[in-house]
């Protein structure tokens, strides 16, 4: 029988699986090792395994009060629409280490759907976000 486990533990995340996939997806196109190490040391991570070998990845940038942002979910494709996404995205909702965080946001191409299981919505005043980006 398969298991699913999601960890926090960093020591368990296989950084040169991330940064393979994360190399070739559209939105981390060219991250290095070191830039994949540097993003996870600045992080809460998430990894999800099957049978205790990696399948997944996320992260969340935040103060752990105010604010929490979400990055690099995915699950690779050979996994994809066996629930994988959703038990991790759960999992990250319900951590304790994030349980006061007031405002969450993520950008997204394509997964809306999953996100909006989760209570992500729309931005109710996108004109008042910027960027900048180099």
């Amino acid at each position: 029988m398969n298991q699913i486990t999601v960890s926090t533990d960093k020591r368990k995340l296989d950084i040169l699986f991330i940064q393979n996939f994360l190399k070739d997806i559209y939105w981390a196109t060219g991250r290095t090792i070191e830039e994949v190490q540097a993003t996870i040391d600045a992080s809460v991570c998430f990894g999800i395994y099957l049978n205790d070998k990696q399948i997944g990845f996320a992260r969340v940038i935040t103060d752990y009060v105010v604010f929490g942002y979400v990055m690099d979910v995915f699950i690779t494709e050979e996994h994809r629409g066996k629930g994988y996404s959703s038990i991790l995205i759960e999992n990250m909702m319900n951590e304790p280490l994030l349980k006061d965080i007031k405002i969450w946001r993520l950008a997204t191409t394509d997964a809306h759907f999953l996100y909006e299981k989760f209570g992500f919505t729309k931005l109710n005043h996108p004109e008042k976000m910027m960027e900048k980006i180099l």
